[in-house]
C-alpha cells in the first residue's frame, strides 16, 4: 500500500517535513516515490508554512494512496478531500479507541474481583 505521509528533516529544534509518497513498508527517512510539498512549522508567515502541489496529491488519492492523519488534515484544510468523509472515519477512529481503552481498564478490575 502507498501512503501519503511527512518525513522529518531540519537539526534539533528546528523541523521541517517533506511530504511525500512512499511505500507503507518504508522506514519515516526512507526513500519517497515522490515529494509532494512541504511542512514548515516554524515558518511565522502561515502563507509559507505548507507547500504542496495539489494536482499531484490528487493523482496519488486518484490511484488509492492513503495520507496519514496529518497530511489528511493538510489536505482538508485546503479543500483537497472530502472533508466529511474525513471527519467520519476520524469519528469512527475515536469511538472504536475509546472501546478499546474501556475494555482495557475493565480487565483488570475483572481479575481483582476473580480473586
Amino acid at each position: 500500500m502507498v501512503r501519503i505521509r511527512m518525513q522529518r528533516l531540519g537539526r534539533r529544534n528546528r523541523p521541517f517535513y517533506r511530504i511525500g509518497v512512499a511505500e507503507k513498508n518504508t522506514r519515516r527517512n526512507g526513500p519517497l516515490i515522490e515529494s509532494l510539498g512541504f511542512y514548515d512549522p516554524v515558518e511565522k508567515d502561515p502563507a509559507k508554512q505548507l507547500k504542496v502541489n495539489a494536482e499531484r496529491v490528487k493523482y496519488w488519492i486518484s490511484k488509492g494512496a492513503q495520507p496519514s492523519d496529518t497530511c489528511r488534515d493538510f489536505f482538508g484544510k485546503l479543500g483537497l478531500i472530502d472533508v466529511k468523509a474525513w471527519e467520519a472515519d476520524r469519528k469512527a477512529d475515536r469511538e472504536a479507541l475509546a472501546e478499546r481503552l474501556a475494555k482495557k481498564a475493565a480487565e483488570p478490575v475483572k481479575e481483582e474481583k476473580k480473586k
